[in-house]
């Protein structure tokens, strides 16, 4: 079975293409056509279990794709956070040198989840400030009222 990491340089490459085709603004509508019908999951999860279900999403996804990350749910402060200390996905594109990854790559992160988080109430932030480094720091918040 190949792993869902083997298709990342594919995905750089689609940006990419979209990008020389119709600017940014292609790949941002792409993406946002990606998380409207695939992030179904998470959107489920998010409305019925709040923070916990980001947590639960998360866990599972990050898992397969063997990030190296430390997540922090605190219900009570009513914010949940995850550190990415390897990024496998922006970590695979920095390590091959027959592409260039798409400058903007990680920003997919940033519209697929927003889009889902925001519309349910969330708070949502990245910050992809060390995504260089195939890093960055997601925070999920309930909104106060």
């Amino acid at each position: 079975m190949i792993s869902c990491t083997e298709f990342i340089p594919a995905y750089s490459e689609l940006f990419n293409y979209l990008h020389e085709r119709g600017g940014k603004e292609a790949v941002v509508r792409f993406w946002q056509n990606l998380s409207d019908a695939f992030l179904t999951n998470l959107r489920d999860l998010a409305a019925s279990k709040g923070l916990a279900g980001c947590y639960e999403y998360w866990s599972r996804t990050l898992c397969e794709e063997a990030a190296d990350f430390r997540m922090v749910l605190d219900e009570e402060k009513g914010i949940f956070t995850i550190e990415m200390r390897r990024c496998p996905s922006k970590g695979r594109l920095l390590e091959i040198d027959s592409i260039t990854p798409y400058p903007g790559y990680c920003e997919h992160c940033d519209v697929l989840y927003r889009r889902v988080l925001e519309p349910l109430g969330f708070e949502y932030d990245i910050d992809l400030s060390q995504s260089d480094h195939a890093r960055c720091l997601l925070t999920v918040k309930k909104k106060k009222k």
